[in-house]
């Protein structure tokens, strides 16, 4: 038994030298000894490093089941960190000690998961970049007790991005790119022109977060017609992207990401949970030190959220063309427990994926323009214990294992262990997700640079056993051809239908499942939409309708206009009117048409006000009462 201690014990200091577990006392003084060397050699480290000496570490301590992060190994862990433990419960974790090459010892509170699963040792004070961290504990289960040890390195963290001034100003665009509403003046939605519409599409209404047009930017849903039910527009130089409904304790919510975009292409903000009375449930943001990027965001039945963070740090990028005094863009997902806000899980591109394997160069990048190698852009977690991820850059998917965070299958790019049939070569792709029928959905950009004539949306069979990915089918946009440059999404509808969201190329379309093109729209003018979903929706405000009223002459009948930003259930508007605010009858109706619908009175009134019905006729809001 001892035996066997003592060679999982040198194999794991042979592995890497950053992971210790330990099991006995005598082991634990040996595993000290060897830190305590490696420490000194590491009290100098290669300046600008950024990768680990074994790459692909597991986040599992061997013989445990506990899985770690910051990897163990890593030269990019944030001075914000937390340490997070999860695998087993956080009782069950003992005597938590952390230490910085620099720092000393550092003060800290285990907290636990709302799974049960662990918790997050978090820290009174932040680590120094360039310091070699120590973390030491002991797991109890039942009547034994075993120590563990393990080591990583913080990163200098890139604090000189390149900023850009907007080259073209609101009032250098056209307005007629944005709707124009007699009650809701301030809205400014951009236009949407539907090209194609026929019957078969699925039920439900389109999600799109537009910008870069001269409205502001915000989420947005909009009707088959291209009518507006609900926009929500954002300060300047804030902006939403990958609007979409989630499910959260039982109930639909819509989420969005919403923050800042960099010029070099990912998002600075957070997550943004609201009810369907649009009003807001919850703030999700990215841990350890971390803004939220604006690609991906999944909430997960057990409690969770997923979602992207991207890092610049600083980077020796020497060995790939690049400077020696350089930066690089890590790109990571983090699991965070929604009712603590703790990190339980952090995955980071630089620990699993050479800088080698990128289509990008890192020639010409800087510390304003760090090379963004990987660009991780889709995450889909699975039942089967594996996470299916999309980078860009790499042009490839990856399968990981989700407890240990390695790699198990690359699918495209440099070093594919899939081969690859005619066709199924993605560049540069966005939006992958596995579907029910366990074939692979992706947005296959093939733009910038030119790989593709056109982008395309794929579905994949990846046949696990024999290593081989296939095309099942693929959607391209005939009139006009769309070469997508970013962006973009594939969404599986209920119906079999497949939605998808053209990206930088602002058209939405939805196609049979044999491939003909039931719907097509677009917005028109410069604006973008990162992804765009079909969903069923029902939007309930809580504020009243709005109201504006016209006359076209002294005297003459008043044109009432209502709408209700975010309502799905009005059927009809009638208009009510009278002498004075507390003598209103009603005078006229209409059915609902569009955003805002126009109703005429049959004569002069003093007063208006209008109610929104049902279906049934049940009254479901009314507006206050101006003068007519």
């Amino acid at each position: 038994m001892n035996h066997v201690r003592h060679m999982r014990l040198r194999k794991a200091l042979l592995c890497g030298a950053f992971v210790v577990v330990l099991s006995s006392a005598t082991t634990l003084a040996l595993a000290s000894r060897r830190i305590a060397a490696e420490q000194a050699a590491y009290s100098a480290p290669t300046a600008g490093r950024c990768t680990p000496t074994t790459p692909d570490r597991s986040a599992v301590l061997p013989g445990t089941h506990l899985a770690v992060s910051p990897l163990p190994g890593t030269y990019a862990a944030s001075p914000d960190t937390q340490i997070s433990l999860l695998g087993v419960p956080a009782s069950d974790l003992l005597d938590i000690r952390v230490s910085g090459s620099q720092t000393g010892r550092h003060s800290g509170r285990l907290q636990a998961y709302s799974q049960g699963d662990g918790g997050s040792f978090v820290l009174s004070k932040p680590f120094r970049p360039g310091e070699q961290v120590t973390v030491r504990g002991k797991i109890h289960s039942g009547s034994k007790t075993t120590p563990f040890a393990y080591q990583f390195v913080v990163a200098h963290p890139d604090t000189a991005l390149a900023t850009v001034a907007s080259a073209v100003s609101d009032t250098d665009r056209d307005p007629g790119e944005w709707q124009h509403f007699h009650t809701r003046p301030e809205l400014k939605a951009p236009v949407v022109v539907v090209t194609a519409h026929l019957p078969g599409t699925t039920p439900g209404d389109l999600f799109a977060a537009p910008y870069s047009g001269p409205g502001p930017s915000g989420p947005m849903i909009f009707e088959e017609s291209g009518n507006l039910v609900w926009f929500d527009p954002l300060p300047p130089s804030t902006y939403a992207t990958n609007v979409q409904v989630q499910q959260l304790g039982g109930s639909p919510v819509l989420t969005w990401w919403q923050g800042r975009i960099t010029p070099q292409g990912f998002g600075r903000g957070e997550e943004i949970v609201d009810n369907s009375s649009y009003q807001q449930v919850a703030r999700v943001r990215a841990g350890n030190g971390y803004l939220a990027d604006l690609h991906e965001f999944r909430l997960t039945p057990n409690g969770t959220a997923l979602l992207t963070v991207f890092d610049p740090i600083m980077c020796n990028l020497s060995g790939v063309g690049g400077p020696s005094g350089g930066a690089v863009t890590d790109s990571m997902f983090q699991e965070v427990d929604l009712k603590t806000g703790l990190v339980r899980r952090e995955w980071a591109s630089l620990d699993h994926v050479a800088l080698a394997d990128s289509y990008s160069t890192a020639t010409g990048s800087s510390t304003g323009w760090p090379f963004d190698y990987f660009h991780l852009n889709s995450i889909d977690p699975l039942s089967d214990g594996r996470t299916l991820i999309s980078a860009r850059n790499t042009s490839t998917l990856y399968e990981l294992d989700t407890t240990t965070g390695q790699v198990l299958v690359r699918i495209g790019g440099k070093h594919s262990n899939v081969k690859l049939s005619a066709g199924a070569a993605t560049a540069y792709q966005h939006d992958a997700s596995v579907l029910p029928s366990g074939a692979i959905s992706v947005f296959d950009n093939g733009g910038v640079p030119k790989v593709h004539e056109q982008s395309r949306a794929l579905i994949l069979d990846v046949n696990p056993t024999a290593r081989t990915d296939s095309v099942v089918a693929q959607y391209e946009h005939a009139s006009p051809p769309l070469s997508s440059a970013s962006q973009g999404n594939v969404e599986s509808l209920e119906s079999g239908n497949l939605f998808v969201g053209w990206g930088a190329e602002p058209y939405f379309s939805e196609y049979s499942a044999g491939g003909q093109l039931l719907y097509d729209a677009h917005l028109h003018g410069s604006y973008q939409s990162y992804r765009a979903y079909r969903f069923a929706w029902t939007g309930a405000p809580p504020n009243p309708p709005a109201i504006a009223a016209a006359t076209a002459h002294a005297g003459g009948p008043v044109t009432v206009y209502a709408s209700w930003n975010g309502d799905t259930r009005t059927s009809t508007w009638q208009v009510l009117a009278g002498p004075s605010p507390q003598q209103l009858a009603v005078v006229a109706s209409a059915p609902r048409d569009g955003f805002e619908t126009s109703i005429t009175t049959p004569s002069a009134e003093a007063y208006v006000a209008v109610q929104a019905l049902d279906s049934s006729g049940a009254v479901l809001g009314t507006s206050r009462t101006i003068p007519g």
